[in-house]
């Protein structure tokens, strides 16, 4: 079968990310004698800087790992938690009924810098200068700017320029949008990152030591000092068309640490899947899996109209019970084992049709209420107080700013991954997101933006999501491995937001059920459906929808129309960033989507 690019294989090690240049940095950490756990800090750091439209250091990144000295599957929480003045009551006070999508009020304690210092000090074994090496370069040195940062950046320009002017900064240098190609610096980013070495060096020689002090510097320190700072003196617009100011405080910062988990599992056809606990989205993956164990998806072949409809439908009843149901595990009890169990599902997955389903159904679970809040598609405006934005002179500027604030609000940012292999069978997975640039203004003097990340929380009273001080907002960050008969075999994942939990569940079926290699699963067409409640801002749902790549064929594409399903056709290879890597036999493979031209995969 025919594939955009080889399926890598060696038995040093294979690195797969979704910038070609993440990869380099993950495989020059292999090449020093590092492990896969020196290679992820490296890769994910670098991500940090070389996808500032997609997450950046002040964002969230969960971690999924495996760790063949002990045997044993961890995952580590970099996701950020809600401040401790953010209660539905205070977003409630400003007239809000659902958070802003940009600005300072979403803004959660930046995660992704203690989740990378606490897999360096646990698991790695280079020093911590190596490791961050590749990131301050890419940052002092510059990289090639891609086609969809220079977009993202154009896009928000009038904001930057007229209301974030740290991020105007940052991001547009001599007050111009940088070409695509152009070489892209950011000095202010490595100047802290310099700093936060140099605090780290001064504690001593032990890598858990200087792992510690960096963290320290972070959450206790001059980072932390700088974003105290900003968030109490700072009065910036948001998706609400009005100023505000952030509910983010140092102190919130020096409360979280990044913690190491137990994660979540399902047994399926020979594999053991493994994802984060339902703080994360990746339980719906899970529950894809158990309530697809009632079909024969390998009668209807990988590409048909009835292999779509059916995953399809699963998803949105998987969907459906993480909207009402997921949470913070650490604040409200969330009924996983029912949602996985297999006579639940046995009862949910004949609900499965042949007619696409157009309503949003979670299940019932005794004890836990399951109501939702359901806007459809056009029901919120971009800005929900527009005539707020009277106060900003002449109605072109306040038509530019409009249209940017609703630009940056659509820009939510995606997410980056990774899938990291060595030769020792160390195998972790990667989701960095947040802090992307349209997000959240820069933190003046350190170079990077905040997390809007608590955006994807509810202020739906009596929600498992609703927000609340201490408490994780429910994100859509799902890095996942798995186990084949009962050996670990695959790490996998893919960007995407809501479409994280699907697009790399099709490339998983692909390979467990149809014998595609990893290449393969990972180019075969995909799709997506929008039907349940958007976990961004401003939280709508398309009941009934279903994306296609173009290169389905007609007949499949006319059958699922004819089932009712709203067909919306994308271009030939553009959902997805998927990559995979597996070890089976002391063979490393690996593989990265062609979309894009960004993900890139290396081994040797």
């Amino acid at each position: 079968m025919f594939t955009t690019r080889p399926e890598i294989a060696g038995t040093f090690g294979v690195v797969t990310s979704t910038h070609w240049l993440a990869t380099a940095a993950g495989m020059a950490m292999l090449e020093k004698g590092g492990n896969a756990f020196d290679a992820a800090v490296a890769t994910g750091m670098a991500l940090n800087i070389v996808e500032p439209d997609q997450n950046g250091p002040g964002g969230d990144t969960p971690l999924i790992l495996y760790d063949a000295r002990h045997d044993e599957v961890k995952v580590i929480c970099g996701q950020g938690c809600a401040p401790q003045a953010a209660t539905a009551a205070a977003y409630r006070e400003l007239g809000l009924d659902v958070i802003p999508g940009i600005g300072l009020l979403p803004a959660v304690v930046p995660g992704s810098f203690g989740a990378w210092m606490l897999l360096h000090g646990q698991y790695g074994s280079l020093p911590l200068r190596d490791v961050m090496a590749p990131a301050i370069g890419y940052a002092r040195d510059g990289f090639s700017l891609g086609p969809r940062i220079s977009h993202a950046i154009a896009t928000v320009k009038a904001l930057f320029e007229r209301e974030w002017p740290s991020s105007a900064e940052v991001f547009l240098p001599g007050s111009n949008v940088p070409e695509a190609g152009a070489l892209f610096r950011m000095p202010a980013m490595a100047d802290t990152y310099e700093r936060l070495l140099h605090e780290a060096e001064a504690a001593g020689s032990g890598r858990e030591a200087q792992a510690e002090a960096a963290r320290k510097a972070w959450y206790e320190g001059f980072v932390a000092d700088g974003i105290d700072r900003f968030c109490r003196e700072a009065e910036l617009i948001d998706t609400t068309g009005q100023k505000n100011r952030a509910f983010l405080c140092g102190d919130d910062l020096a409360r979280w640490r990044a913690t190491l988990e137990d994660p979540v599992s399902y047994d399926y056809h020979g594999y053991r899947v493994f994802k984060t606990g339902p703080w994360g989205q990746g339980p719906v993956l899970l529950q894809q899996l158990a309530l697809l164990q009632g079909f024969d998806l390998e009668a209807m072949g990988p590409e048909s109209a009835d292999f779509v409809h059916t995953v399809t439908e699963c998803a949105k009843l998987a969907l459906a019970d993480r909207d009402a149901y997921y949470g913070d595990p650490a604040h409200v009890d969330v009924p996983l084992d029912t949602l996985l169990s297999d006579a639940y599902n046995e009862e949910r997955h004949s609900l499965v049709g042949h007619e696409a389903s157009r309503d949003i159904r979670p299940g019932s679970v005794q004890g836990f209420g399951n109501s939702l809040t359901l806007r459809p598609k056009g029901s919120t405006s971009d800005i929900a107080h527009a005539e707020a934005l009277s106060c900003f002179g002449e109605p072109v500027v306040r038509e530019q700013l409009r249209h940017a604030i609703a630009g940056a609000g659509a820009l939510h940012g995606d997410t980056t991954h990774f899938d990291i292999i060595d030769s020792e069978g160390n195998m972790i997975s990667g989701t960095p997101s947040g802090g992307w640039l349209s997000g959240a203004p820069v933190v003046p003097g350190l170079g990077f933006a905040l997390s809007a990340r608590g955006q994807m929380a509810s202020l739906d009273e009596g929600s498992p999501s609703e927000v609340a001080p201490g408490k994780r907002p429910r994100t859509t960050l799902t890095p996942g491995l798995a186990f084949k008969d009962g050996k670990p075999y695959l790490a996998f994942g893919t960007p995407g937001g809501d479409q994280q939990d699907q697009w790399a569940l099709h490339a998983f079926l692909r390979h467990a059920h149809f014998g595609m290699n990893l290449q393969q699963s990972i180019d075969a067409p995909e799709f997506h459906t929008r039907h349940c409640p958007s976990s961004f801002f401003p939280r709508e749902c398309m009941p009934g929808h279903l994306a296609l790549e173009g290169r389905f064929s007609k007949d499949a594409i006319s059958d699922l129309a004819r089932r009712g399903h709203d067909i919306d056709i994308f271009d030939d290879y553009s959902l997805g960033y998927v990559t995979m890597a597996s070890r089976e036999n002391g063979m490393l493979r690996a593989g990265a989507s062609p979309r894009f031209m960004q993900c890139y995969a290396a081994g040797r």
